[in-house]
């Protein structure tokens, strides 16, 4: 049967048998492999409850994963055997690695969770889970058996951070072991299931120069930003969802100095300074009776109190804005953070109206120059039409003209063009413009450096 199918002449037949063979044969396999599925599925279905009625979740969270995958496939053993099933070995060996998936980890998606090149995540219910590989979405073979099983692992990351999510409060945002960033919601909000969304987090820790390898960013734009963050300017990553701004500040955070005393606020911990000294912070959701809450702001506000040389904020996005400004006018030079905005101008105007929420009855002018003062360098990242991420601008805040802020470009990336394969390609190109952090660099003893990146870069 299989050989005939293969063959695209019949031999010893009529065209009429001749011509149904190969769609039958198809036909018969797949019914048959459905029917093995269905069989594998329900076999687990039962042997997981029985699971679950044998052993004690508890006493299973106090053992190492290793001593707990051993428990977990001698009881399934033995209830296979008690329940006569008939499994192959290597049916057995599945069915024991996707229960121990489903009481260790994350079920289906423990596969998914192991591959580096997958970037994102994307649960739609439990009959369609989603991935973003090089920076486009494809649909993947992988299901839940149903949205309880989906419902059981979105609470069981949200819980290993202390935080809940049911009906009474749908949407949470968690992360996962390895700094992965997770967002779920649930009905009645999400109408067609739990919806769970994974950003994932690489193993491969990302610098400026596997940065400049993929083209992000030109040798001579990578060194610019080294020395504004080792000089301790105010950076603000800006770019729009997906677009690398976490990544990007984890590798300019990679330049401050060690004897400098660092204080992370987050919403979910997903930076990984190397630093000796840093104090990380988190936010908190309200509790049930809907006390608890610790906002950003309370965060930011916090932190003031505690000596940081540099405050980092994961992401700027409310009322902290005015808090942040603050900081950086203040002492805490070097401070970075990032915002969601299209362009460098985008950015300012966001922080603006962030200052506003917190209702401060604060002239715009006044804003302004605060924000004038306290920002020395926006980095604006973006995400391009072909997955490829890139720094589109490395742009100055050098005052106020009137009631403007004024803004040069250091750098900025000039689109030439696509390849056969759709890629896009273009060159980071220097503005030839004096940076105006020139007098901190050479304060630090690095203006030499910045000369010469400069200048390399405009005759290379």
């Amino acid at each position: 049967m299989f050989g005939r199918r293969q063959s695209p002449t019949p031999t010893v037949q009529t065209a009429s048998a001749a011509k149904p063979a190969a769609p039958v044969s198809a036909k018969v396999i797949s019914v048959k492999a459905a029917e093995n599925d269905q069989r594998l599925s329900d076999i687990k279905v039962a042997i997981f409850n029985d699971l679950i009625d044998s052993v004690d979740p508890a006493e299973l969270s106090r053992l190492d994963p290793q001593t707990v995958r051993e428990e977990i496939s001698d009881i399934v053993a033995e209830i296979i055997s008690m329940r006569g099933l008939v499994l192959s070995a290597a049916e057995q060996q599945v069915v024991v690695t996707d229960i121990c998936n489903d009481v260790l980890g994350l079920g289906p998606l423990e596969p998914l969770i192991a591959r580096d090149d997958i970037a994102d995540i994307m649960v739609n219910g439990a009959g369609k889970v989603y991935i973003e590989v090089a920076g486009h979405i494809q649909l993947t073979d992988i299901k839940f058996r149903d949205n309880a099983q989906l419902m059981n692992i979105c609470q069981r990351i949200v819980s290993a951070v202390g935080r809940r999510v049911d009906e009474s409060s749908p949407i949470c945002d968690a992360r996962l072991a390895d700094g992965s960033r997770v967002n779920v919601i649930v009905p009645p909000l999400a109408l067609d299931g739990p919806t769970l969304t994974i950003r994932k987090f690489k193993r491969d820790k990302l610098t400026l120069d596997k940065l400049i390898g993929f083209g992000t960013i030109s040798v001579a734009g990578a060194k610019v930003l080294e020395i504004a963050a080792a000089c301790r300017c105010n950076i603000l990553v800006s770019g729009g969802t997906g677009s690398g701004k976490t990544t990007l500040l984890n590798c300019l955070t990679r330049y401050i100095d060690e004897g400098e005393r660092i204080v992370t606020c987050e919403d979910a911990a997903e930076l990984q300074l190397q630093q000796p000294h840093v104090v990380r912070l988190e936010t908190r959701p309200p509790n049930l009776e809907g006390a608890g809450q610790v906002t950003m702001r309370d965060l930011v506000k916090n932190c003031l109190r505690m000596r940081p040389e540099r405050i980092i904020v994961g992401e700027v996005r409310g009322p902290e804005a005015f808090d942040l400004l603050q900081a950086m006018n203040t002492g805490h030079d070097g401070s970075m953070g990032t915002i969601h905005a299209n362009t460098p101008r985008d950015a300012l105007a966001r922080v603006e109206n962030m200052v506003a929420m917190g209702g401060y009855n604060l002239p715009a002018k006044a804003v302004r120059e605060q924000i004038a003062a306290a920002v020395n360098v926006i980095v604006q990242a973006s995400r391009l039409r072909d997955g490829s991420r890139r720094i589109t601008h490395i742009t100055e805040v050098i005052g106020m003209e009137g009631d403007v802020i004024t803004l040069q470009d250091l750098f900025v990336f000039d689109m030439d063009g696509e390849d056969a394969q759709g890629r896009i390609l273009g060159t980071h190109r220097p503005t030839g413009i004096r940076p105006a952090f020139w007098d901190k660099a050479r304060y630090f003893g690095r203006d030499r450096e910045l000369a010469e990146a400069l200048r390399e870069d405009r005759h290379g």
